[in-house]
């Protein structure tokens, strides 16, 4: 009898911890079922920006948790989910711009997907600029600019060219191409106005840049601190001090030959552990009450027709006459290229 009760107890703690254990697993595969997880990047995720407030308002609206995994810079998000492609832990990707798309697309980690009232909301060209396969969802846009501070006694540049002058020495700061949307976003910019002379375009700049920073939040924090009076930004930007701080100070500088747009865009990965909640979120990016959160967090234009826009932008917010088109290729392809060109003493 000891013996069978024995044996008993054993097969009495394998249950329970047979059972346990499946509790344990269901709980976590409930709770992922209830959360959609998104890779994303720091001003998007951060305080000031309209992660919080988004995943509010999806919550009310689904019952859904979303969690913002904040990467650093949009590059980054992507790449972490090229890296994690075997051991998938995000459900969507948020940043991937234009100038990313094509490598968005050749890494067949994205589902195609057309959220709800897609048509009625969000213009086709934001969508073409995307690659136009739904790959990838827009959800706002600007121009990329430098940002001129006028307090600074210095003249301001004229044309993308002029910011080789050598009264620009030590003035600029940019962002690494690497690891930063407008990085990449200036360095297309170049490439699209000096698509065979580029590189010496950039030979020509080296002299006059005062840091590249790793990312935008970075590099626009030491513009604020004044540590340098022109940086790369968004047509944009200045709306926020003149709707905050109600200061005219920051001038987004408009140049003539014409101006490259990013177009940010969120992507579903093929890997989704909570397929459905992604689609959900999809849907939700692109609502009215999810994009009146974007000019006032993210300070770019909202991509739902439908919103709008605060009198700072009308203000402070200049949209150029010209649009460059762009070579995603082509810029890809001259980032090692120009890293070179800075690296060389």
């Amino acid at each position: 009898m000891k013996k069978n009760h024995y044996i008993l107890k054993i097969t009495f703690s394998i249950l329970s911890l047979t059972v346990l254990t499946d509790f344990i697993s269901c709980t976590k595969k409930s709770e992922r079922e209830n959360t959609v997880v998104v890779y994303t990047y720091d001003s998007f995720a951060g305080e000031w920006g309209p992660g919080a407030k988004m995943a509010e308002l999806f919550k009310e609206k689904t019952g859904l948790t979303v969690n913002f995994v904040d990467c650093g810079d949009a590059v980054q998000a992507f790449n972490r989910a090229v890296l994690e492609k075997d051991s998938p832990n995000a459900d969507i990707v948020l940043g991937i711009d234009n100038n990313l798309a094509d490598e968005a697309k050749k890494s067949e980690l994205f589902i195609s997907y057309i959220p709800k009232e897609a048509s009625n909301l969000v213009s086709e060209d934001l969508v073409n600029d995307l690659g136009g396969s739904w790959i990838l969802t827009p959800f706002d846009y600007s121009h990329f600019a430098i940002i001129y501070d006028t307090a600074s006694s210095i003249p301001e540049p004229e044309h993308l060219s002029d910011l080789t002058k050598d009264i620009y020495r030590k003035k600029i700061i940019l962002m690494d191409p690497r690891t930063s949307t407008p990085g990449l976003g200036f360095l297309a910019w170049t490439v699209s106005e000096w698509p065979e002379t580029y590189n010496e375009y950039w030979e020509a700049l080296k002299p006059n840049i005062l840091t590249m920073t790793p990312g935008w939040s970075a590099g626009w924090g030491m513009f604020l601190a004044g540590e340098a009076p022109l940086v790369v930004s968004y047509t944009s930007s200045p709306a926020y001090n003149v709707e905050i701080e109600n200061d005219m100070r920051y001038k987004a500088l408009i140049f003539s030959e014409g101006h490259v747009q990013q177009v940010e865009g969120a992507g579903i990965l093929k890997s989704a552990q909570n397929m459905s909640g992604a689609k959900k979120f999809i849907d939700f990016l692109i609502s009215r009450e999810a994009q009146e959160l974007i000019p006032l967090t993210q300070w770019m234009y909202p991509v739902n027709k439908n919103v709008r826009l605060p009198e700072s932008y009308n203000i402070a917010a200049p949209v150029p006459e010209k649009t460059l088109l762009t070579d995603s290729k082509n810029t890809n392809k001259a980032v090692e290229e120009v890293i070179d060109i800075l690296n060389r003493r």
